[in-house]
């Protein structure tokens, strides 16, 4: 079973527009409501495979409690703490075009009790897991160490322990020796404080990580594709795709088909990359299922020209997309 903890979950509304324009009125052309939140996404895309898993969620206000409905009603085990605060709500507006427009709310408070409780609540829940997943942004209240003290906690017990972040939270955790990381590139970039241009930086950038304490790291590029690179050396592999509706969760399917794919090596790679293109095909932030994911679209090069620029323009907004969740 593979546990996965979501500090600032979300209701995300997704709203299709013919065009969005400032300033006028715009009729929507179709919408829907998910539950959000990159651990969330990490559990939907489990169980739309039919794979054991376990969402721990804040739950805050009528917010928390739709949206613990909306899990349960994809067959996710919810593990809800109740908590002070409410839960966010975020907005997509998607054009035809596959550009997003998103509006995050920043989230209820979490206090120390909300804090211990949630700790506890993994902690019990953990027994009987062969991951914990912890992802996503920290919400107002929470210290930059809270993945690293909960990851040492973990540790200690003999689970293996992912982080999926940035920023302060991220470089904190990787004290904690978390088996795996998936940052994207602006995270990769920001973690280690210089430009990430080609694939060399990707693994140049990879490795710092790694010896700061992380066992593997998995980078996602967007239509770049994904680097993995771990004890065994580096891989690299690119899903392209020809039409995509939205990025949004794109990198949190990748993470799910990583850890599906049994995290070894080249095969849990083409998972990964194929659950990652699936999710941008697909409208919102609906997770891929089993008839979503084309396999054989995936390349991967066990040597790649690491010298190859990276393609800036592609792969900056489902970078920010993936960081803001």
């Amino acid at each position: 079973m593979i546990l996965t903890l979501t500090l600032n979950p979300s209701l995300d509304r997704t709203i299709e527009v013919p065009e969005l324009v400032r300033g006028a009125m715009v009729r929507a052309s179709g919408t829907r409501l998910d539950p959000g939140g990159k651990g969330v996404n990490v559990a939907r895309a489990l169980a739309a495979h039919k794979l054991p898993t376990c969402a721990v969620v804040p739950r805050g206000g009528p917010e928390g409690r739709q949206l613990c409905e909306l899990l349960e009603e994809e067959g996710i085990d919810v593990c809800a703490v109740p908590v002070t605060g409410h839960t966010r709500s975020n907005v997509s507006l998607v054009e035809p075009d596959g550009e997003v427009t998103k509006i995050n709310e920043p989230g209820g408070e979490l206090v120390r009790d909300d804090m211990e409780r949630i700790v506890k609540a993994v902690l019990d829940t953990a027994v009987a897991a062969d991951w914990v997943v912890a992802s996503g942004s920290l919400p107002p209240g929470v210290p930059d160490t809270f993945y690293r003290d909960l990851g040492a906690r973990l540790t200690e017990r003999g689970i293996r322990f992912v982080v999926d972040t940035s920023g302060p939270a991220l470089t904190a955790a990787l004290a904690a020796r978390p088996t795996l990381v998936k940052p994207n590139r602006e995270e990769l970039a920001e973690s280690v404080g210089f430009g990430i241009d080609t694939l060399a930086d990707v693994v140049r950038a990879a490795e710092v990580l790694r010896g700061k304490g992380a066992e593997t790291v998995l980078a996602s590029l967007g239509a770049d594709g994904a680097v993995l690179v771990d004890g065994q050396g580096v891989r690299y592999g690119e899903s392209p795709v020809d039409r995509g509706r939205s990025a949004v969760g794109a990198g949190d399917a990748m993470l799910a088909g990583y850890l599906a794919g049994g995290v070894t090596g080249g095969d849990a790679l083409v998972e990964a990359l194929s659950w990652g293109a699936a999710a941008v095909r697909l409208p919102g932030s609906r997770m891929p299922g089993p008839g979503d994911v084309d396999r054989d679209s995936v390349r991967v090069h066990a040597s790649a020209d690491l010298s190859r620029a990276l393609d800036g323009g592609q792969h900056t907004a489902q970078q920010k997309l993936e960081r803001i969740q």
